[in-house]
């Protein structure tokens, strides 16, 4: 019992921790301003108002910025996970020389931070011909997301056994059949875990979005919103608004998944 109450007590203590700066954003982004500043300040609003989301909707192009982010984060979701799928499988069901080398080289090039490659990459992107397009920013964030994607999706494809797979061949399925059928539904927490974190990266990046994009109908939110900080006058009602409206989706994107995470998890649960 004791040991209960201290593991509840514990998680209470993380939760408060981890959800109060999120409060505090969401509580500034109802305030008018004359309270944002009050002191000693206050966590609920004495006066609730939406006039700083008004605001910000009114007087900035955050919609546009917002649907860049929705389009770009959701591309790089689908692409990342087609190839690393893929290529998880050939790396678990085919044998070839070499083959834990090239898993251990592709976990490897996810040592490298993004800074180290910049330079190469929008020379790269700058003889395709795709700077300042979405399409440089989806292929970028999804060199990053590949390697750890890929070797996530290679240990769940591990432990699937292979005579689920021979199974289905033997009733009559062919290969993509007993893949599509078979194996990617007992990898999907695998799946899910890995959109979730490339979904997340590609939300969240400011420095290719603005080293590779320079029109502002094709900026992101966190460059669109990173505009407000350069104004003349600070509007913090309106950035706690941004960031409440930036951070949404991604909550929002976990609860929908996170469903589908559990029944995999059990799913997945099958003796080989």
């Amino acid at each position: 019992m004791r040991r209960a109450l201290a593991l509840y007590g514990g998680g209470l203590v993380l939760l408060v921790i981890g959800a109060f700066p999120l409060a505090w954003m969401l509580s500034t982004a109802l305030k008018p301003s004359g309270e944002i500043f009050a002191t000693p300040p206050t966590l609920v609003p004495k006066v609730v108002t939406l006039e700083n989301f008004q605001r910000l909707f009114a007087e900035t192009s955050f919609l546009t910025y917002f649907t860049n982010s929705v389009l770009v984060s959701l591309a790089t979701v689908g692409l990342t996970l087609s190839v690393s799928a893929m290529g998880a499988y050939a790396l678990t069901r085919f044998t070839f020389a070499g083959r834990e080398r090239v898993a251990g080289l592709i976990l490897m090039t996810y040592m490298f931070a993004p800074i180290m490659i910049i330079i190469p990459f929008y020379i790269l992107v700058k003889q395709l011909g795709i700077v300042n397009t979405r399409l440089a920013l989806v292929l970028s964030y999804t060199t990053f997301c590949l390697p750890f994607c890929l070797w996530l999706l290679r240990s769940f494809f591990h432990s699937i056994p292979l005579e689920l797979e021979e199974a289905a061949l033997v009733d009559g399925a062919d290969l993509r059949r007993a893949v599509w059928y078979v194996v990617l539904p007992l990898a999907l927490p695998g799946l899910i875990a890995a959109g979730i974190f490339t979904f997340i990266l590609a939300w969240n990046d400011f420095l290719f979005a603005l080293v590779l994009i320079t029109s502002d109908e094709l900026k992101t939110l966190p460059v669109g919103v990173n505009d407000l900080f350069n104004a003349t006058i600070v509007d913090w009602g309106m950035i706690m608004a941004a960031g409440v409206m930036i951070t949404v989706p991604t909550i929002a994107f976990f609860v929908a998944v996170q469903r589908y995470l559990i029944q995999g998890w059990g799913a997945g649960g099958v003796k080989g």
